[in-house]
């Protein structure tokens, strides 16, 4: 696993940070290292993706979803996610990574995440994720459910997936495991 040292430091440092809802923003406070980065001395494109696993694991912790999540043998799983990028993270360059729930779609839960420096979003990710039980995919309304029950949260009212994202997600999608996806050209 990319990034597991750090990720395993990160889940124990997040236990030691201000709790959050689960349905707030958060901001990570990161450093851009000398594994962080390419050749071209800023952080490497794909860096960003195993980055961003960072911010919403430490939303999870910080929110106690973590701990529910693992209780009932759930497993987080990206099902599509997306970037854009307008302006390179330099090594040692200190940035925040902002992460936030946007809203649920008819089987995602949708994140919104960004690389945040002196004020100014760099990059932007969204990530469409989806948690994995023992018996398969756990549905958004039995994720609700065990957020209100163990959480004592609902979920606000005014978070929306934009219509293009969700089309998206849908435009792009593979086959599901169990069909077959051939690989012709």
């Amino acid at each position: 696993m990319h990034l597991i040292f750090r990720t395993l430091l990160l889940l124990i440092r997040s236990r030691r940070r201000p709790p959050v809802s689960v349905w707030d923003a958060t901001s990570l406070p990161l450093k851009a290292l000398p594994t962080d980065i390419d050749i071209a001395l800023h952080i490497n494109n794909g860096m960003y993706f195993s980055l961003m696993d960072l911010g919403r694991f430490d939303l999870l912790v910080r929110a106690g979803f973590w701990d529910m999540m693992r209780r009932r043998k759930w497993s987080p799983v990206v099902q599509a996610e997306q970037i854009a990028f307008r302006r390179s993270i330099n090594l040692w360059q200190d940035y925040s990574l902002e992460t936030r729930v946007l809203g649920l779609d008819d089987k995602c839960i949708w994140i919104e995440q960004r690389f945040v420096v002196d004020g100014e979003i760099s990059v932007r990710g969204y990530v469409a994720s989806r948690f994995i039980g023992p018996d398969g995919p756990v549905s958004n309304e039995e994720i609700l459910a065990a957020v209100r029950e163990e959480l004592g949260e609902e979920m606000p009212a005014d978070l929306e997936v934009p219509e293009w994202l969700h089309d998206w997600r849908v435009n792009i999608a593979l086959p599901g495991s169990r069909k077959p996806a051939p690989h012709l050209w």
